[in-house]
């Protein structure tokens, strides 16, 4: 094999090699570069210059066990520009589409420079959409990004993870970029990225709503493809994973991943947890006919599912092309040192992971007590971070609510169908209302998993914004130059008689009164709360349901047109969910009867005072109910009211109680003494605790009744069901 050797480059020292770390390891004195490739032949590391351009030595790598390629280099540092070539056969009918030719990022670089410019000599077969012709003969390299050595020392001073508890927090997802693009008090230069993320003016948001960790969507290098570019359009969101290691570039306003640090470290200063959205499911090198940047170049039938009837194929549970093969150990190494990583290099707090349904598919289709579960579940790093699962997958078997293993949470999506459905005035919902405030139990309580297994949402970065939701009845996804093909056409919205802005303040008043009723749902519920950015002040996306791909103001954050009174009630709403011991449970509250050991209880009861019996659950007409949780052991006793529909009256529980939120009000927070039959408005929630100068009383025998009451099909004390 030829070598390009330059002259000022050192040999490489063969004892100081090693296989035990793969990537680029700089130690102080050289740096060792280690690919991990099960069927190549050869792997040559290539040198460039400071800027990426120049080629400047292409060196096999002299050292191979395992399929791990390795070598150090003396001298060789922190700055350092490289890639690899990688050898070994073109036989795409049996999986395998090695081509020298073509320049390949390491998996596992902690820095990017450059970005990829779309050319055809970034594939790796000659004919566009053909590969039976053999391997394409044209350099890569100047269209492709490259690895920069990194220097992973950095002056955390006393910072580490900061573990809050789960039952205290309320999750803000947000976009790095799209946060502080708009935001009239971050420095013009430093919008759009983590310098600007982690100024004062955001942070002081965040705190001031209450906000316990902002999840961020993926930060991971990312690519956007070549169709959207063509349209003057980007991969936004960046579920287009090029990278594991390495923070996206242009988030970077400084250029240098230590940014990402400076970010975190200011964060938890602030008392806020850092979540990262991750994609370990796919790459953004698409299906066999996608480009060849990195693991497809390295070692195609190893790193991705191929199809079991042709090799040729790749195998797609993601609808974006490929699948990665975390089912093998090398691959799912990758995955574990990519989020180890990020926990003891970079300090992040915790990962939401996209379609997870498919990091737990195996021979058998998904199973829970898989590999990838099974390693992160003994993992001592990061079995002691939050887990999130996003529970899908496109695939056969893929939902998969409710039946992640413990410490995962999830993602659930039933809460935001039934909040929104509630809230339009669908009939029949008291139940499936019943079963979301208490944590959806029927789908989380089992297998000894807490009642915060459950991160409730009403909005998410896929969907309407919650605005959208009592603004528009239709998508409108015209922006997205698709014809309106994209994003799903069931919204459960309302747009309470106009579709989109208005100057009808009835109709605005309206939307903001449902809105905080929403919201009041929201951080009421047992679970885990999670806020879309921009929900705590009325962003809309002009009716966008799917703005994967609008880098621009319908989706970055429009901080001077926010409504402040739905970011007050959100404060509020917060605030009286911490106080006292906090209103989420650890446990599931159940009736009375079954709850002997003296854990959270919870009790239903009609408006007309009495307990909710059989009749009311099945009656579609039904649109007010309460809910009375009673702690035991700590925290507050509370009365939550749901009325959906017209003004109505409640009677209350025997004894003293104080009205302590009315989402109808502005502020939502009160301090009035009630008794006996009260006044709920339209479109509200109210919440009452006991008046400690008026203690609570049992009432009569109805009274009593209401500590057994629950719904049709004992819903509230959950049945162990998954899925």
């Amino acid at each position: 094999m030829a070598k390009d050797i330059h002259p000022n480059l050192p040999a490489f020292d063969l004892a100081a090699s090693r296989s035990d770390a793969l990537g680029a390891n700089y130690d102080g004195y050289g740096t060792n570069f280690a690919l991990w490739s099960d069927n190549a032949t050869c792997v040559q590391l290539c040198l460039f210059d400071d800027e990426g351009k120049e080629q400047i030595a292409c060196l096999d790598l002299p050292r191979m066990e395992g399929g791990i390629w390795h070598g150090y280099l003396p001298d060789v540092g922190p700055g350092q520009v490289y890639g690899y070539r990688v050898h070994g056969p073109w036989a795409p009918e049996e999986g395998h589409r090695f081509n020298p030719n073509k320049l390949l990022l390491d998996p596992y670089a902690c820095e990017i420079i450059g970005e990829i410019k779309w050319d055809p000599a970034l594939f790796g077969y000659t004919q566009p959409g053909d590969d039976t012709e053999g391997p394409d003969p044209r350099d890569s390299a100047p269209f492709m990004p490259k690895g920069v050595v990194v220097d992973t020392e950095f002056d955390w001073e006393a910072d580490s993870a900061l573990r809050r508890r789960w039952q205290n927090g309320l999750i803000y997802e947000t976009h790095v970029k799209g946060a502080t693009m708009r935001h009239p008090g971050v420095p013009e230069e430093d919008r759009g990225t983590f310098e600007g993320l982690a100024s004062d003016a955001f942070i002081d948001h965040l705190t001031r709503i209450g906000a316990s960790a902002v999840e961020l969507l993926p930060i991971h290098a990312f690519a956007n493809d070549g169709h959207l570019v063509d349209k003057g359009l980007s991969n936004y969101w960046g579920y287009n994973t090029l990278s594991f290691f390495a923070p996206h570039k242009p988030y970077l306003k400084s250029g240098f991943y230590r940014e990402v640090k400076q970010a975190v470290k200011k964060f938890h200063a602030a008392g806020l947890e850092v979540i990262l959205d991750v994609v370990y499911n796919h790459t953004c090198e698409g299906n066999e006919m996608g480009p060849t940047l990195s693991f497809r170049g390295i070692d195609n039938a190893s790193y991705y599912l191929l199809s079991p009837e042709n090799k040729r194929h790749s195998y797609d549970t993601t609808g974006t092309g490929n699948t990665l093969n975390v089912e093998h150990p090398m691959v799912l190494r990758m995955v574990l040192d990519s989020l180890r990583y990020w926990v003891q290099v970079m300090h992040v707090d915790g990962f939401r992971f996209d379609l997870a349904s498919t990091l737990g598919r195996e021979a058998m289709g998904f199973e829970r007590e898989g590999s990838f579960f099974a390693a992160i579940r003994q993992d001592p790093v990061l079995s002691t971070v939050k887990l999130i699962a996003e529970p899908w997958d496109i695939g056969d078997g893929g939902y998969q609510v409710g039946g992640f293993p413990w410490p995962f949470r999830e993602w659930n999506d039933k809460a935001r169908d039934d909040i929104r459905a509630f809230w339009r005035r669908d009939k029949g919902l008291v139940p499936a209302m019943a079963e979301r405030l208490t944590g959806s139990p029927v789908q989380f309580n089992h297998s000894h998993r807490p009642a915060t297994s459950s991160i409730n949402f009403i909005a998410a970065h896929d969907g309407f914004t919650l605005w959208d939701t009592v603004s528009y009845n239709e998508k409108h996804n015209e922006a997205n130059g698709e014809d309106g093909r994209d994003g799903h056409s069931n919204n459960l919205s309302d747009n309470m008689g106009v579709e989109g802005p208005t100057d009808d303040e009835t109709v605005n008043e309206s939307r903001v009164r449902r809105v905080k009723a929403m919201l009041a749902t929201l951080l009421m519920s047992q679970g885990v709360p999670m806020l879309l950015a921009g929900d705590d002040f009325g962003q809309s996306q002009d009716g966008n349901n799917n703005a994967y791909c609008q880098d621009n103001e319908i989706t970055w954050l429009d901080w001077e047109n926010a409504r402040d009174e739905i970011t007050s009630a959100v404060a509020e709403l917060m605030a009286f969910r911490k106080a006292e011991g906090g209103l989420a449970r650890l446990r599931f509250a159940r009736a009375p009867e079954d709850a002997p050991d003296g854990g959270p209880t919870v009790t239903w009861r009609h408006p007309e005072g009495r307990s909710m019996e059989p009749g009311d659950w099945e009656n579609p007409e039904l649109s007010c109910f309460g809910m009375r949780l009673v702690p035991h052991s700590d925290g507050r006793e509370v009365m939550v009211v749901l009325n959906s529909g017209d003004n109505c009256e409640f009677k209350l529980p025997k004894g003293g109680w104080r009205r302590a939120i009315d989402t109808t009000l502005d502020p939502v927070s009160c301090d009035v003494a009630e008794q006996g039959k009260v006044g709920v408005g339209w479109q509200s929630v109210v919440v009452w605790v006991p008046d400690h100068e008026a203690e609570v009383e049992d009432g009569d025998e109805t009274e009593a009744q209401d500590e057994a009451a629950a719904p049709a099909g004992d819903e509230t004390a959950g049945t162990e069901t998954s899925a």
